[in-house]
């Protein structure tokens, strides 16, 4: 069973299985109050959540065609750069939304495995 449901009301629901736990996880970051980016090995975005393309003013499809640092301001590569060669990254940095305006960003950015296979994930909120 996915979920124990205790007995008395008041108790917590408990989730125990990896599945749940990730599919929760997922759901949770999809609508969060952060923007979030994978990224493969060479830089291209493979997954993005709705605040990220609220934020940047795209629609997923448009940012899932773009690779990492590509909305960055000149000078800006070297955080990614910094997120595959080191594993991990945090700063700030400027992007151009998809209407030409620049916004200041924070970011946390690491490297991760996923069946087997290496991707960075970042998370990005507005400054």
């Amino acid at each position: 069973m996915a979920f124990r449901r205790s007995v008395r009301d008041d108790e917590p629901m408990v989730v125990s299985e990896p599945l749940v736990h990730a599919t929760l996880l997922g759901e949770a970051l999809e609508q969060g109050p952060v923007a979030v980016f994978v990224f493969d090995e060479e830089l291209r975005y493979v997954a993005v959540n709705e605040y990220a393309c609220s934020l940047l003013g795209y629609e997923r499809a448009e940012l899932l065609e773009l690779r990492a640092g590509a909305l960055s301001e000149p000078g800006s590569m070297e955080e990614y750069a910094a997120v595959v060669q080191q594993r991990q990254a945090e700063g700030r940095t400027r992007v151009r939304r998809k209407d030409g305006e620049v916004i200041p960003l924070r970011f946390r950015a690491c490297e991760t495995r996923v069946a087997g296979l290496t991707f960075y994930v970042g998370v990005a909120w507005p400054e």
